[in-house]
């Protein structure tokens, strides 16, 4: 197979070359010529697709340049208000046309003599688009959608002062790591006490994004916005009875092994009691990874990484690294922590152009690391699913699109060589990044759990809501880890968790793809070559084929099952003792 990372930005031959969006008006002509136009064969229906494709690309592109744009500098207060401009006054304008073309496409005689295999995902979510539109809530999903990012907005302005100087909370969190006791209590505390200072600003955010996106749910139909956001999201291949069998079968092979991670974190230091400051420290004389210094040797070092798992795994070909390389050179990476930037990381598709854009705020940590390769992934799938037909097409479930990027993270492993400078290093890496897929299993349980609790009690008060966040994340909570007097930082903790904010119930993907990284990791043990062919098969093919489907073409069984469960972590947990065991033999 070719893989090219010289992405092109698609040809345009329905808009003009060098329309940009400024106005509804210069946008509605579009949408009524779609309207308007007679379809009298499959081949005018095609071409009418992909005519509808290319006005979605456009539109999508410029929506999400403006976020980004708006998250890279949240105090710019212009930028701001070309993301509300968009969101208030043009995006609720389009929400009806979208409609008319969807029924107009559902009506049209010659849509049952299209190909049924390859328009199958586009009509089932053409078909839950009609189902859940109303025209009440037209308004409500624009203001819902500013609302959202106020979360940014607070979150960008929060800093602590360690060592007479200021950081932003991503910054802070390396001294997380230090060898220094004193100061990881310190620097814990400072971070704790500084999120608490906006808790009502936050909570008050969050209490009226219920009571909306609530209401929206009423609008269409449904007794609660956990169960109409189901339908949003497409989740048609797995329902909440699934999320609940995850969040047990957590519980019940995920947490022994995490208290046995903790127990030896706590012998590793030489501590009687292990304290949250406490769970990412390195033992006195052993200095925290610092796999490099800034934005730029981050790049420079994941493109090297990549070169050397493309090269193994493709022939020699350079392709992943390729990707990253094509977007640096077009200006699409936004990667270190400063004041003013919206917390968190993404990678954002360009419909259009193409080529997505990786945010993210390092701070110099190997979790930035694992970030960069995370996101790098995720831009992997982006370069591979752009060349497919329909902008609808490259809409693929977010279950799989996380197997891109956690995937990535395992299969990158065994070439983080570039980042570090000893073996030594190297096998601290690798056993911490493999402490981490194990130790994110009970976060991502809990996160879901509070979700389904939130929307099916959607009238709660706040005290309601941070007392069953507290019962919840005791469930995930392992009791090697002592939170004596910790109780009101905990009880406010999920306040970090932007997705609550911003994207509500896009959790639960974290875990299903995890399962899916996991297996593919399993592959990679055995054949590293077929492997690496069967991620990008199942990329390629981006949302042309249902979740189930998409994992078994990248040779993956979707299984949420206890028993599935059970077994991947055995692997992990076999993987991670090896890792042990040549250490303490001095093999390295």
């Amino acid at each position: 197979m070719n893989y090219s990372a010289d992405i092109k930005k698609l040809p345009r031959h329905f808009l003009p070359q060098d329309f940009a969006i400024s106005n509804w008006e210069t946008l509605e002509p579009f949408f009524k010529d779609l309207d308007e136009r007679i379809i009298n064969s499959v081949a005018a229906l095609e071409q009418w697709l992909k005519d509808t494709s290319e006005l979605e690309a456009v539109i999508s592109e410029d929506a999400c340049w403006r976020q980004i744009r708006m998250t890279c500098d949240t105090e710019n207060k212009e930028l701001e208000a070309a993301f509300s401009f968009f969101m208030m006054e043009i995006q609720p304008k389009i929400q009806p046309w979208s409609d008319k073309l969807n029924k107009k496409l559902l009506a049209c005689s010659f849509t049952k003599e299209l190909d049924q295999k390859k328009y199958f995902t586009y009509l089932r979510n053409v078909k839950k688009n009609i189902d859940l539109f109303r025209e009440e809530n037209i308004t409500l999903q624009a203001e819902l959608n500013v609302m959202q990012q106020q979360f940014a907005v607070i979150a960008g302005k929060m800093t602590v002062t360690v060592n007479y100087q200021e950081y932003t909370l991503q910054q802070a969190a390396k001294f997380l790591e230090d060898p220094d006791r004193n100061l990881r209590e310190e620097v814990y505390r400072k971070i704790s006490e500084r999120r608490l200072q906006d808790k009502h600003e936050l909570d008050q955010l969050f209490t009226s994004l219920v009571k909306k996106r609530q209401q929206i749910a009423r609008n269409a139909g449904y007794s609660n916005y956990r169960d109409y956001r189901f339908t949003e999201l497409g989740r048609f291949d797995y329902s909440k009875e699934d999320c609940f069998q995850f969040h047990e079968a957590v519980k019940r092979y995920v947490m022994p092994l995490v208290n046995q991670l903790y127990e030896t974190k706590k012998k590793k230091l030489g501590i009687d009691v292990l304290r949250p400051w406490d769970v990412e420290a390195e033992p006195p004389g052993i200095q925290p990874l610092r796999p490099f210094k800034n934005g730029n040797e981050l790049t420079e070092k994941t493109i090297a990484c990549f070169n050397e798992l493309s090269g193994v795994s493709l022939s020699g070909k350079t392709f992943f690294g390729d990707c990253l390389q094509k977007m640096k050179t077009m200006g699409r990476l936004d990667l270190e922590s400063r004041k003013g930037k919206a917390p968190g990381g993404y990678n954002c598709p360009l419909a259009e152009s193409g080529a997505p854009f990786i945010f993210m705020n390092a701070a110099g940590t190997l979790d930035d690391v694992t970030t960069m390769v995370h996101e790098g992934g995720h831009a992997v799938h982006s370069f591979l699913a752009h060349e497919l037909e329909l902008t609808g097409f490259k809409e693929y479930p977010t279950e799989f699109a996380e197997v891109a990027s956690m995937a990535m993270e395992l299969l990158s492993m065994d070439y983080w060589n570039v980042f570090f400078s000893t073996k030594e290093e190297l096998k601290r890496a690798k056993e911490q990044q493999l402490e981490r897929v194990i130790t994110i299993f009970p976060w991502i349980a809990a996160i879901d759990k509070f979700q389904h609790w939130i929307y099916e009690n959607p009238d709660h008060s706040e005290t309601e809501r941070a007392d069953n966040w507290f019962r919840i994340q005791d469930e995930f909570s392992s009791p090697v880890i002592d939170f004596d007097g910790l109780d009101e930082y905990r009880r406010f903790a999920w306040h970090r968790q932007l997705h609550l904010f911003e994207v509500p119930f896009y959790y639960i993907e974290y875990g299903i793809a995890q399962l899916g990284a996991i297996g593919l990791w399993q592959q990679y043990r055995s054949d590293p070559e077929k492997a690496v062919q069967n991620y990008i098969a199942g990329l390629a093919l981006g949302g042309t084929r249902t979740l189930p489907e998409l994992f078994r073409a990248a040779g993956l069984k979707f299984d949420l099952s206890p028993e599935h469960v059970r077994v991947l972590m055995e692997f992990v947990k076999k993987q991670l003792d090896s890792i042990h065991s040549e250490k303490n033999t001095g093999k390295w």
